[in-house]
């Protein structure tokens, strides 16, 4: 048997191994020539040597090969037959030698371990392939160990072993902690190659419980665990520093054995503190330059691809501050076999010589032996045309029989190598490979080389005649080439025709004719010329050309050697290249070249730009008119138009708009025709039929347009059939029992001749129903009548005139017309989610019923009658509309405790269908509005009387009302407060047992079973006795000094402006003001003064469609203000206004006014000179009035003025909690209620004696919850010595 031996994988095609022989015998690349030659079996691919498959997957073991005829496959399994039949998991694939074993059915990798070899053999030889040795791989698990903790001292040396288990092929190590993240590796803490992890000094940080070891099998895609390892470092002080010493390899030296070509790896680690480093040398050398790598801290040396030049002593020095420790590695690098000449394929003649030849190189030197036919050469059948003399094979006389396939085996301890290699006898007539009359075509005076492509074995002769009768070509004006090639040095016009080769040998002979014809070659006659032009000027380079009539050339520029640069001032024209407003960049080499099949010419020239000398001011105006337009090449649709540029005026025309008149349909209108390149003069011009054109031309350039050209003679066209259909063709109905065809019409040149007409066609879709036509003219739409209601049609309309129809139009969908939907929604629900909101349901009514597009539904609802009150009403219909097939909408807006009613209707492009039968349905009770009123009146010294009237909308049975009330002392705290429940049928109440000149304050809101309603409030103050200073001046029960306040605040808005009007009690001559802002905005208010003691004011300059809020105040009467209203601006509404400040009873108003005034100053003034004071500054500070006008009841006229400043010493500081806000306005919701939440805010206060000094509030007031003030209440103690 052979030495260990294989054959190397080898990927060439039938094609390379024919061209592969070494013998006067060449067998051409022709793949039909190689598919009818007879050719021994070539092992194309085969599985590795070492191959190592994964347990889990089938076992694919490749074999692959080609020959002719094609081979048949055989193998052997540790060197004796291997019997696929037998064995049910192998299986050969078809047409090929690869053997599966089936090892995911059943199968076991194990069983199938061993040496394979392939035999691949036809009627020419048998080939065979490398011994494969296949060996499933292994990942076994880490034997359980039990692994103490490591004490190191710090400073000290460590190794952590790892000892993987032994796998196939070896694992790959790596070392990480619990969260999976790799463990830093440095110069002082490295893995070496057998795994271990070394630490040259320990340190603190290195204390850890989980230093694990992994080992990644990748052949089998796993990762097996070591259990972790322990280290726990104690210090010692001081630590001790220690000189280097080598932790691997031990001792001084050791040796190293690595084959030629592969990775030589060297290592050295070692220990001491501080940290040493680590140094390479070659004893007696360099390291090999560009092979030489240094990895993990240079702790390893690299060499790759090494040779035996690479063997010798390596040293590895650590050194550090203490001292240095080295290693010496004797290094040799043995071979495995290589070749020197490998053996290659031989297709011989019969009785022709060859030899094989096998070289190869090694260490030690490999052995050669060599095979025929898969068997040992000695035992194989004899032939007497060979002789084998040690690395050589020789043939001698060979015949048919000799062919054969030689294997040769080179092998010594470190592997082997297995080469194939044919002999294939072929005696075989001449074959000519040329194609018949193969056509070569050269240029004059150049080579002509005719091909005569053959093979033949014995290998023919070729000989060459000219012409079908002419004599054997010879002498020296051909050159004959050993591939058959006839070669015409030099080409002249009578070398064209006809030429025959002809091959011969024993076993018969073969012609074939090729055709030469010669071309003229291609010139410039004309070259491009040196030029020097002025920056911004223009250049052009010609080159002309001559070439022969039956080639066609192309001409390309260059610039400096490169493309044209892509700008649009460079203008490629037929015979030249022109340049456009010339720049500094253009300067350089312009080459032409011209190329055709055959051959190719170019011709350069150089382009210098100068500076333009000084020039006068240049004047750029818009481009003189162009002239002389000329029609040229009439046809029936395109026209050739000519024209002359007019001067550009020093700015280039840049491009040409050509317009067009139709004399015949639309005289004196002209028309955009197109546009073309200001460099061009003529354009194509595309016409329509039936047309009288005339043409003109506008020059445009940077400055404008020029004035149009003179018009061109006229040009009539022919009249011909439509080109075009009418456009936006539609069928849409404008009553329930007809059709509406409607059309763009032509215009008058789309019509293409006369007599325009329109074919309309119409018939029902989806109806077994002929097209119905009418022809109309003159019109854009036809009436179809008497159709049925809402169905689907298909409509066409197509233009025709006298010279026939245009194309066959396409069809559109349209519909008859819509009638009124014929039945109402059913199953009506309504689902009342809340007081004022409900959910509305309905089923969809039959698409067939609505006769129309369904376009939605409308939801009808109206209030009947309030629930409350029992009274109806004006009927206000509202329509909510809820578009497509919805069946569902929700109803908003709606009145807490009322009765409605609704239905439901289906819309389409008619109208409404009928309406669903009513549906009755109620809302639920709500809370109650405020009461619309509370007044107070006819104050005693005890006793109030409060009256109310009931909420405007009490949304619900009203149950009760509550009065909530309690005492303001003159330091403006609050007593305790009292609650009252009065039944709901009352409109009045007394109050009985208050304390005498005690201002209270009242909160009073309704209720109904949901809950409370918002609260008005109001203030109102007992009086004193009869020996106080207060009483009521003037009428029975009214207390108007002590009750003002401004209310019935109304609006009546118009686009830009809104009229306000109130209504006011309390003192006479009090000053208005109108205060209004944005509704929802943060901004201050803006505030207008009312001219006098007018109950009404126009506020002017509103934005439309706006919403306001207003409300008005007076000043002087401790800044009270009405409830805020809200109104929006809308259309201008119509109105004339009085102005009253021009009415006579006005004017004397107003006089009367002003001596009442003076009068009331003159008391004030005698008043301040008796020294009455009245604290003031409390009130103002409650209120941030800028002043406050106290009053008096005795004898009806004002207190006086004081400055706040003056009256600092009778001033009280308020207490906490204060609502009056940092900008010294009181909002409504900073002023509501204060009383109740905070204790504080009063609007009057008590002086020393008693004496009540203010006014009372007329505002409606909102609950105390808004703000953020204090709610901190008065002391009880407090409050009940105010009291007393």
């Amino acid at each position: 048997m052979m030495k260990k031996m294989s054959i190397p994988t080898s990927k060439a095609s039938l094609v390379l191994f024919l061209c592969q022989i070494i013998s006067a015998l060449d067998v051409p690349l022709d793949s039909k020539l190689l598919e009818e030659l007879s050719q021994p079996p070539t092992i194309t691919q085969q599985s590795p040597k070492d191959y190592i498959v994964d347990p889990r997957e089938n076992i694919v073991i490749q074999c692959e090969a080609k020959g002719k005829p094609p081979p048949s496959f055989s193998w052997t399994r540790n060197g004796t037959h291997f019997d696929i039949d037998k064995d049910a998991q192998v299986t050969m694939k078809p047409n090929s030698g690869t053997l599966v074993v089936n090892i995911m059915n059943g199968g076991k990798a194990e069983a199938y371990e061993g040496v394979y070899q392939c035999t691949a053999r036809n009627e020419r030889g048998a080939a065979i392939s490398n011994n494969i040795v296949i060996r499933p791989s292994r990942s076994p698990l880490w034997t359980k160990e039990k692994l103490e903790p490591n004490h190191v001292r710090e400073g000290d040396s460590l190794v952590l072993h790892c000892r993987p288990p032994v796998g196939l092929p070896p694992p790959i190590i790596f070392w990480m902690d619990n969260a999976f993240q790799r463990l830093p590796q440095s110069e002082r803490v490295s893995q070496g190659l057998n795994g271990d992890l070394y630490f040259a000094n320990v340190q603190p940080e290195d204390t850890r419980e989980d230093y694990i070891c992994y080992a990644r099998f990748n052949h089998t895609q796993t990762i097996q665990q070591k259990q972790p390892i322990s280290v726990k470092v104690f210090s010692t002080k001081p630590v001790t520093e220690r000189p280097p010493v080598l932790l691997t390899p031990t001792g001084s030296t050791s040796t190293k054995v690595e084959l030629r070509g592969n990775v030589l790896l060297l290592e050295c680690i070692a220990a001491g503190l501080p940290t040493p480093v680590i140094r390479w040398i070659k004893e007696g050398g360099e390291l090999p330059a560009n092979r030489t790598f240094f990895e993990n801290f240079k702790k390893t040396l690299k060499i790759i691809d090494v040779s035996e030049a690479d063997s010798g002593n390596y040293k590895c020095i650590a050194r550090n501050t203490l001292g240095s420790v080295h290693h010496v590695i004797s290094v040799t690098v043995k071979a495995a076999p290589y070749w020197i000449t490998a053996p290659r394929n031989l297709v011989l003649s019969p009785g022709e010589d060859g030899t094989l030849i096998c070289r190869a190189n090694g260490n030690p030197k490999p052995s050669i032996s060599w095979l025929a036919n898969g068997v040992p050469i000695a035992i194989a059948p004899e032939d007497p045309s060979r002789k084998v003399d040690g690395d050589t094979i020789i043939f001698s006389h060979v015949q048919e029989r000799s062919s054969a396939v030689y294997q040769c085996n080179a092998s010594n301890e470190y592997g082997y190598l297995l080469a194939n290699a044919f002999v294939n006898v072929l005696a075989e007539p001449p074959r000519i490979l040329t194609p018949a009359n193969k056509l070569y075509q050269v240029i004059a005076d150049s080579p002509a080389l005719l091909d005569c492509a053959y093979f033949g074995s014995p290998k023919p002769e070729i000989e060459w005649f000219k012409g079908v009768k002419g004599s054997i070509l010879r002498g020296n004006e051909y050159v004959f080439h050993d591939n058959g090639t006839l070669e015409i040095p030099v080409a002249q016009k009578d070398s064209a025709g006809t030429y025959t080769c002809v091959a011969r040998n024993e076993l018969g002979k073969i012609q074939n004719e090729v055709q030469l014809e010669i071309k003229d070659p291609t010139m410039i006659i004309k070259q491009p010329e040196y030029k020097v032009i002025q920056r911004y000027g223009q250049v052009s380079f010609e080159c002309i050309i001559k070439h022969d009539s039956t080639l066609l050339p192309t001409v390309i520029w260059l610039k400096d050697n490169d493309e044209l640069p892509d700008d649009e001032r460079f203008l490629v024209g037929k015979d030249n290249l022109t340049i456009m407003n010339v720049t500094d960049k253009d300067d350089g080499t312009y080459t032409c070249i011209v190329n055709t099949t055959l051959d190719s010419v170019s011709a350069s020239a150089v382009l210098t730009v100068v500076a333009a000398p000084p020039t006068p001011a240049i004047i750029y105006a818009r481009p003189n008119p162009p002239f002389d337009l000329e029609l040229t090449g009439q046809l029936e649709r395109s026209i050739e138009l000519s024209w002359i540029p007019g001067d550009e005026n020093n700015s280039p025309i840049t491009n040409f708009v050509i317009e067009y008149e139709d004399a015949l349909h639309e005289p004196g209108v002209w028309h955009y025709q197109t546009e073309v390149s200001g460099t061009q003069t003529t354009a194509q011009l595309k016409l329509s039929p039936y047309v009288n054109y005339s043409f003109r031309v506008i020059a445009v350039n940077k400055i404008g347009r020029s004035q149009p050209s003179e018009p061109s003679e006229q040009y009539l066209t022919k009249s011909a059939s439509p080109d075009e259909n009418p456009a936006n063709v539609q069928g849409i109905g404008s009553e329930p029992d007809n059709l509406v065809i409607t059309w763009e019409p032509l215009k008058g040149f789309q019509s293409n001749g006369p007599g325009l007409q329109y074919k309309v066609s119409w018939r029902q879709k989806d109806v077994d129903d002929e097209w119905t036509s009418v022809i109309v003219a003159n019109v854009s739409k036809y009436i179809v009548s008497g159709t049925p209601t809402f169905v689907p049609y298909e409509v066409k309309v197509q233009a025709l005139n006298d010279l026939g129809y245009a194309p066959e139009p396409s069809e559109v969908i349209g519909h008859s017309g819509e009638d009124l939907p014929m039945v109402a929604p059913g199953n009506v629900q309504v689902h009342v989610i809340n007081s004022t909101l409900a959910k509305v349901h309905w089923d969809p009514v039959p698409l067939k019923t609505v006769r129309g597009h369904l376009q939605g539904y409308k939801v009808y609802y109206w209030k009947v009658q309030s629930l409350s009150r029992r009274s109806r009403r004006h009927v206000e219909k509202k329509i909510l509309t809820f578009r497509g097939n919805k069946t569902f909408g929700m109803l908003p807006g709606l009145e807490p405790y009322s009765s409605y009613k609704l239905n439901v209707r289906v819309v389409n492009g008619k109208g409404e269908g009928p309406a669903s039968p009513d549906k009755v349905f109620k809302t639920p009770e709500g809370v109650p509005s405020s009461p619309s009123f509370l007044k107070i009146t006819n104050p005693t010294l005890d006793s109030l009387t409060l009256e109310w009237g009931s909420p405007t909308h009490p949304n619900g049975v009203l149950t009760s009302y509550t009065l909530k009330f309690q005492p303001i002392n003159n330091t403006h705290e609050l007593g305790p407060l009292v609650e009252i429940r009065i039944p709901a049928n009352e409109s009045s109440l007394i109050l009985k047992n208050l304390n005498y000149s005690t201002r209270y304050k009242f909160y009073f809101n309704a209720q109904t079973s949901v809950g409370s309603g918002s609260q008005i409030t109001e203030e109102a103050v007992t009086i004193m006795d009869e020996a106080g200073i207060l009483r009521p001046a003037v009428g029975v029960g009214k207390v108007q000094s002590l009750y003002p306040r401004i209310r019935n605040v109304t609006t009546a808005a118009a686009e830009t402006y809104a009229n306000i009007s109130w209504e006011y009690e309390g003192p006479d001559h009090a000053n208005f003001y109108v205060e209004y802002g944005v509704a929802g905005s943060k901004e201050d208010w803006k505030k207008e003064i009312v001219n006098g003691s007018r109950s009404f004011f126009v506020l002017k300059g509103l934005t439309p469609g706006t919403a306001y809020k207003v409300r008005v105040g007076a000043e002087g009467l401790s800044g009270f203000r009405s409830s805020e209203d809200v109104f929006e601006t809308g259309p201008a509404m119509a109105s004339r206004q009085v102005d009253i400040a021009t009415q006579g009873w006005f004017i004397g108003l107003m006089c009367a006014v002003a001596l009442l005034i003076l009068i009331l100053l003159i008391v004030c003034f005698i008043r301040r000179n008796k020294g009455g004071k009245y604290p003031v500054k409390e009130k103002e500070d409650a209120h941030a009035d800028p002043e406050i006008q106290p009053m008096k009841e005795d004898d009806g006229t004002f207190g006086e003025y004081r400055s706040l400043e003056s009256d600092a010493e009778d001033h009280k500081p308020l207490k906490k909690g204060s609502r009056t806000p940092s900008d010294r306005t009181v909002k409504k919701e900073d002023s509501d209620d204060s009383l109740v939440d905070y204790g504080e805010g009063v609007n009057g206060q008590f002086n020393e004696d008693g004496s009540f000094i203010g006014q009372y509030s007329g505002k409606k007031e909102k609950e105390p919850a808004e703000g953020n003030e204090s709610s901190e209440a008065p002391s009880p103690v407090n409050a009940m010595n105010s009291f007393v």
